[in-house]
């Protein structure tokens, strides 16, 4: 499996959408197109391969289940684990003649968007470099009254930041990164130490994600046991994501009402015993 300059040229499009918010926005943008399991599925339709790609994509969003962008600060760039994670991890799954759905190509995928996950924090920040020259230029406008200006300044110059931290570099990495990845291929046996290596720090890597997505759920030990019905259920009855999916909806929807019910008693008791001490004060006051 290889990368044309064609396919390259559409992950450097979709890395841009995906982070841009003038176009594609957050929304659909970076919290849906960007997020490696709807990256993997798009990576599969354009390398032809649906199956691995969805294989990838599942396998990597373990890793970055929990990534949050808290004011501006990055660990990882989506972008990056996306659209150039994914497909490097498909050429290399592929070229190594890996079953998509083994734990082998598992580990594989998670690795190398672990990898390049990091090397888009660096694009991330270049992008966001770049734009403060946008932005000056935007309050020089604004001082001398020039707004009309603004709409370059929100919707047209970030372009050229994308340009030169987002389309180019996923272009030049999937294209020639997937020569790279054939060429280790010959050059590492796959039972060499350094694919070892891989493969096992690859196994780990998920329960770093799950640990980052339990330190913002879990607040006491009693918050363990939803998290934990899951893993209960897919272990013992041999449930899917989906259907877990669905069971759990049904837990949110009570426990919702719920604390929906406890918000409507409150007010009640509350105007009933200030209706009790108005009666008191009355007797006390004949």
């Amino acid at each position: 499996m290889t990368i044309s300059w064609l396919q390259a040229c559409i992950f450097g499009l979709l890395a841009c959408l995906c982070s841009n918010s003038c176009m594609a926005g957050q929304a659909i943008g970076n919290y849906m197109i960007g997020r490696p399991l709807v990256g993997g599925l798009i990576c599969g339709i354009v390398m032809g391969n649906v199956p691995l790609g969805i294989a990838c994509g599942v396998a990597t969003q373990l890793v970055y289940i929990a990534l949050v962008t808290p004011g501006g600060t990055v660990s990882a760039d989506v972008r990056a684990i996306s659209y150039i994670g994914i497909p490097l991890a498909m050429v290399a799954i592929s070229s190594r003649g890996l079953s998509p759905f083994s734990s082998q190509a598992a580990n594989m995928a998670k690795s190398l968007g672990t990898l390049v996950g990091t090397i888009g924090s660096v694009l991330f920040y270049s992008v966001a470099f770049l734009n403060l020259v946008w932005q000056s230029m935007g309050w020089k406008d604004i001082e001398n009254n020039k707004l009309d200006r603004l709409y370059a300044v929100n919707f047209g110059w970030p372009w050229i930041s994308h340009l030169i931290f987002s389309f180019l570099p996923t272009v030049l990495m999937t294209h020639f990164g997937a020569q790279g990845v054939t060429a280790l291929r010959n050059a590492l046996p796959m039972d060499g130490i350094p694919m070892k290596t891989l493969f096992t720090v690859g196994a780990m890597l998920p329960c770093v994600g799950i640990a980052i997505l339990l330190r913002q759920i879990v607040n006491k030990s009693v918050d363990f046991i939803p998290f934990l019905v899951g893993f209960t259920l897919a272990a013992s009855l041999k449930l899917n994501l989906v259907s877990i999916t669905v069971i759990s909806l049904l837990f949110a929807v009570i426990m919702y009402e719920i604390e929906m019910s406890k918000g409507k008693a409150a007010p009640a008791a509350t105007s009933a015993s200030t209706t009790v001490d108005d009666d008191d004060e009355e007797d006390e006051d004949i």
